[in-house]
């Protein structure tokens, strides 16, 4: 196997030092024009690849932005992860992905934002739904480092930049659209408390109740998990265990209303005929299930393009870190003074209801979207 070409082959080739390959690689300006042809005659001859990690470490600021995430089997985390990668494929960043592989959703990852952060290979961090560290990460946001949170939450922490979607608004007009089609007694399967997007889609449901004179009834309001079993449960629960069966439910995840789906199915009820059923997010999936699920669609690619567009403009705002390990099992760390971006720091997407025949409403395939 051929040995690797690297910077010194590169430097003694042209004659140069390895500072000045080094220079011609970061695009700095103090290099004659005739030796820096010869540097990039050289490199495209060999075909030589520079490592984004050393050249980074040399240049004192790293070219690499980490991205945590949850299980890469959530059903949010391609889409928003396909606009994450179409902004930083135009610009000289690269991505280094970090997926917390655990069943425990909801334990603080603190350590494994400092063991990040501890390797000084990134230069900024966007959290993507990071549950329990969300006060870690405004902690090492006040002191200068680089982080954006994508999540679900609609009223985010105080000062960390922050992208999300409208869940109120969202769950508000599914509910509302329910109620257009004559519904009057509407469930609601909700996702776990401890989460404010299962409050913030259980006060939009309530709001539109309001509004046409009910109130929610708390025998057809039950919790599941935002996944299928728990829908199914749930809904199985609320179309033969209740005195009164609910004419439609509004499932607060697609997920939990493809359970709901099933478990009609199971019971011999039609969809929507005899029971309408309305979801949240508008995953790939939920215009290819039969009944197609009319649902809310959060614009993830777009709050995947925008987290990482304000990560960007804080990194340009920011001065490089100072890491100091003290040891392996705590980072100290100190930063310069970051400048502010001058664009804002909360950004709150609007949803959209996706109207498709689960609810009743359309009865023509050719009409689904």
């Amino acid at each position: 196997m051929a040995r690797k070409i690297t910077i010194q082959d590169i430097a003694r080739q042209a004659g140069v030092s390895k500072a000045t390959v080094s220079r011609v690689l970061n695009h700095k300006p103090d290099v004659d024009p005739e030796t820096r042809h010869r540097i990039l005659a050289i490199i495209d001859e060999q075909g030589f690849v520079p490592s984004i990690v050393a050249s980074g470490l040399a240049g004192g600021r790293s070219r690499l932005i980490g991205v945590l995430i949850p299980a890469l089997t959530w059903p949010l985390i391609p889409e928003l992860m396909r606009g994450v990668g179409e902004i930083i494929e135009h610009t000289a960043y690269e991505l280094v992905l970090y997926s917390v592989n655990d069943s425990n959703h909801e334990k603080d990852r603190s350590d494994i934002i400092d063991h990040i952060l501890s390797s000084r290979l990134v230069a900024g961090l966007l959290a993507i739904y990071p549950g329990q560290s969300v006060q870690h990460l405004k902690m090492l946001h006040k002191q200068g480092m680089p982080v954006v949170m994508l999540d679900d939450q609609e009223l985010p922490p105080e000062e960390l930049p922050w992208v999300g979607a409208n869940q109120r608004l969202g769950a508000y007009e599914a509910t509302r659209h329910l109620l257009q089609q004559g519904h009057r007694r509407i469930a609601h399967i909700q996702g776990p408390l401890k989460y404010q997007v299962s409050l913030d889609r259980y006060q939009g449901y309530c709001q539109a109740l309001a509004e046409a004179g009910l109130q929610p009834d708390p025998a057809i309001v039950v919790q599941g998990d935002f996944m299928p079993p728990s829908g199914k449960e749930c809904a199985s629960y609320l179309l033969t265990g209740v005195e009164e069966r609910p004419t439609a439910i509004f499932a607060a995840s697609d997920l939990m209303a493809f359970g709901a789906i099933a478990a009609a199915e199971q019971h011999g009820l039609r969809v929507p005929e005899d029971v309408a059923i309305v979801g949240f997010d508008d995953i790939s999936s939920s215009s290819h299930i039969r009944p197609a699920l009319t649902t809310v669609r959060q614009p993830l690619y777009e709050m995947g393009q925008r987290a990482m567009e304000l990560l960007l403009q804080v990194l340009e705002a920011a001065e490089d870190p100072v890491h100091d390990v003290q040891n392996s099992s705590f980072v100290r760390r100190s930063f310069r003074p970051m400048r502010r971006p001058s664009t804002p720091s909360h950004i709150q997407l609007e949803t959209r209801l996706v109207v498709r025949e689960s609810c009743g409403a359309i009865r023509n395939f050719s009409l689904y979207q």
